[in-house]
């Protein structure tokens, strides 16, 4: 069933006096998800615990249209989410998210799909103009003309029952998540940037952005010795310790400590004794069927013909004197971002820069791409080719082109 939480109106962007809603049941949220068909959009927020697990513990969610809201409690006995996912799905309406990565990634664990279409607040508040990493609290400020409370932050949402006041904190979220994503849609529809934001989408929207494949592991580490025999061992240690922790559903340092990986990888241990030895390695593990299976782990590295070992890609070696022009191209991504109003995370990093400075056009990185070119890519590259000159106007930097600079005349 339905339940309802009076919350007091000083407390509420609802209304006056109004209810929150808590839908614990599957034939009370089949009803309220027949209730959002068919919207344009609808924001999405979701509570959950990670603290302890490997997969985040969903605990809370809340869905609003710009007539409805509720607070979905997935943690309820007789509640089946399925339709929740199938609203998810949709293709008619936007699912509106803030800093949308990890929900999305428990909806995917839990449906093996991604929401779609899909709409992030935070991209386009940077597409916008609102900085790098401008926080929820000030764009709902800028935006919507509200504050934010933050007494409930650190709530233990597993925890039943919760009170008003908690289930107020959580639903204001996705109400005020409305304003906001109205705003910012209609400065993108003035500026023309609406496809900005899109292609930004693309990668939050690729299914691969959320797959945990053991075996890809290692790579998300700090490779500290290159050899490709060692790295071979890293792989697998670091593919078993996933394992397990998927399996356990445990954080990954409750199996082995990222450290102790790099240890095996150098050690390659062969039995029980060996493991055992290795520091960080819990002698439960070492000494039962799963220390095995580690072993076992090993044993293929090292037994992986040389054809077949792992390798790190070759990094492109940049010219040892591309520091000041990495410098003024820094200071040129500023000033382009600035004029556009845009924030520079999205444009290029340092790496990026240090691409451009030392391979030009033959870079591999984004910013000399699509509307990133356009920004800065071209005028990058002009810096580079010394086609660009910087000066400063009117207290500001500028970019002017180097063939409309005054030149003495010759005598």
């Amino acid at each position: 069933m339905a339940r309802r939480h009076r919350v007091p109106a000083d407390e509420t962007p609802l209304g006056d006096g109004e209810e929150v809603t808590v839908l614990t049941d599957t034939a009370s949220l089949a009803e309220f998800c027949i209730r959002l068909a068919g919207s344009s959009y609808v924001t999405v927020d979701t509570e959950f615990m990670r603290e302890t697990t490997y997969w985040s513990k969903l605990c809370l969610i809340q869905l609003a249209n710009t007539e409805h809201a509720a607070v979905i409690d997935p943690l309820a006995p007789d509640l089946d989410l399925a339709p929740f996912h199938d609203l998810l799905a949709s293709p008619e309406t936007v699912k509106v998210f803030h800093s949308a990565r990890q929900d999305i990634e428990i909806f995917f664990h839990l449906t093996g799909e991604v929401p779609a279409p899909l709409f992030d607040t935070q991209v386009a508040a940077m597409v916008c103009g609102f900085g790098d990493s401008v926080s929820y609290e000030n764009l709902v400020a800028k935006l919507g003309n509200a504050k934010i409370d933050k007494g409930q932050r650190f709530t233990d949402w597993e925890r039943r029952p919760l009170t008003a006041k908690q289930l107020h904190y959580a639903l204001a979220d996705v109400l005020h998540l409305r304003p906001v994503y109205e705003a910012l849609t209609e400065r993108l529809d003035e500026s023309g940037r609406a496809a900005w934001v899109a292609e930004e989408m693309a990668v939050l929207t690729n299914p691969a952005t959320y797959r945990l494949d053991p075996d890809s592991a290692w790579q998300r580490l700090k490779v500290r010795n290159p050899k490709r025999r060692t790295l071979a061992v890293l792989h697998e240690a670091a593919a078993w310790r996933e394992r397990e922790a998927q399996r356990l559903n445990v954080p990954r340092r409750r199996i082995l400590r990222d450290e102790a990986l790099h240890e095996i990888a150098v050690q390659a241990p062969r039995s029980r004794e060996e493991l055992s030895a290795i520091r960080g390695m819990s002698r439960g593990i070492a000494e039962s069927a799963r220390g095995d299976d580690l072993i076992n782990s090993v044993a293929r590295a090292l037994g992986r013909p040389d054809d077949e070992l792992p390798h790190l890609p070759p990094r492109r070696q940049l010219p040892g004197n591309i520091g000041p022009l990495v410098e003024l191209l820094k200071v040129l991504l500023k000033a382009r971002c600035e004029a556009h109003g845009v924030a520079q995370k999205l444009i290029a990093s340092v790496d990026n820069l240090e691409e451009i400075a030392g391979h030009g056009e033959d870079a591999p990185v984004l910013a000399l791409h699509g509307w990133r070119y356009d920004v800065f890519g071209r005028d990058a590259l002009a810096l580079r080719a010394g086609d660009l000159a910087l000066t400063v106007e009117d207290n500001r930097i500028a970019a002017i082109e180097r063939s409309a600079i005054a030149r003495p005349q010759d005598s």
